[in-house]
């Protein structure tokens, strides 16, 4: 049976410059060239789960100006359900100034436009079943979303942001990559559930309690764009873990999927469908 879920999150359009050299402080790199991408933590998370299998309702937050239908554009193709992401007349939709370099590493600056103005009275009284939830929503809506919910919690706590104690406590599952484990300390491992720590190319951990009951590594893969590959991991656990998969399993396939998912460019289009994610794991495993 496919896993269901809602995520609550940001919705943006990524203008992304694929350069040589990413600039340092002060330095105009030229010669790039230019994209634009479906993107958002929130979308990126939702079109990843539904590629993977899930049926996948969004909530979140567009503007009316043209860039709302390209942002969303991906999401519809795909079959994730929109009719809980609202139009707001006063803000624009968000957009993501994305640089890439050679090597597939990134840096990204954001302007949230209406993902800023998603408040608690746009959620439902309650949340059924399981949730994503990223920190590019207020975190006083990610808090209210937190306690709305029922079912399985998943906080991918990117960009690192204070958190209400009581909300890290509540989730069944948080994820966060090194920056982000050190910001919040072992404060993360006072959840109910797990906390995956991503570590890059060289795969994530997984703890319950503190306790390491995971661990895992990607395939390997030539890298093309790192950007999204945090979500499409995201997605990936919660699908797995979703699906009951014992908690190695989970994290070798949200290891794989997220692998894939740096092997081509933009954020969305990047994304792997789950037959790409098993023959990859079937590759390894015979592989060795």
């Amino acid at each position: 049976m496919s896993a269901a879920l809602t995520v609550i999150g940001s919705i943006n359009l990524d203008l992304v410059a694929t350069a040589a050299t990413l600039p340092a402080p002060g330095e105009t790199v030229t010669g790039a060239v230019l994209a634009r991408h479906p993107g958002g933590k929130g979308a990126n998370q939702a079109l990843a789960a539904r590629r993977l299998g899930a049926t996948v309702r969004m909530v979140g937050r567009v503007g009316t100006d043209s860039m709302a239908e390209e942002a969303l554009a991906l999401l519809k193709a795909d079959g994730v359900d929109v009719a809980g992401v609202a139009v707001d007349a006063q803000a624009a939709t968000g957009v993501a100034l994305i640089a890439v370099d050679a090597a597939g590493e990134n840096q990204i600056i954001v302007a949230p436009g209406a993902n800023a103005r998603v408040t608690p009275a746009e959620l439902p009284p309650e949340i059924e079943g399981a949730v994503i939830l990223q920190l590019e929503l207020p975190v006083a809506t990610v808090s209210a979303a937190v306690a709305r919910a029922s079912g399985f919690v998943v906080l991918n706590l990117a960009p690192a942001a204070q958190v209400p104690a009581d909300v890290l406590a509540r989730a069944d599952l948080i994820v966060v990559n090194e920056t982000e484990a050190a910001f919040y300390g072992q404060g993360l491992h006072q959840a109910r559930g797990m906390v995956a720590v991503t570590l890059g190319g060289k795969g994530a951990r997984l703890f319950k309690g503190g306790v390491e009951v995971a661990r895992a590594a990607p395939p390997p893969v030539a890298v093309v764009d790192t950007t999204g590959a945090g979500d499409c991991f995201v997605a990936a656990l919660t699908v797995a873990l979703l699906e009951a998969r014992p908690a190695d399993q989970a994290l070798r396939f949200a290891c794989t999927a997220g692998a894939l998912a740096v092997t081509r460019t933009g954020a969305q289009p990047s994304l792997p469908t789950r037959a790409e994610v098993n023959a990859a794991m079937e590759s390894a495993a015979e592989a060795g």
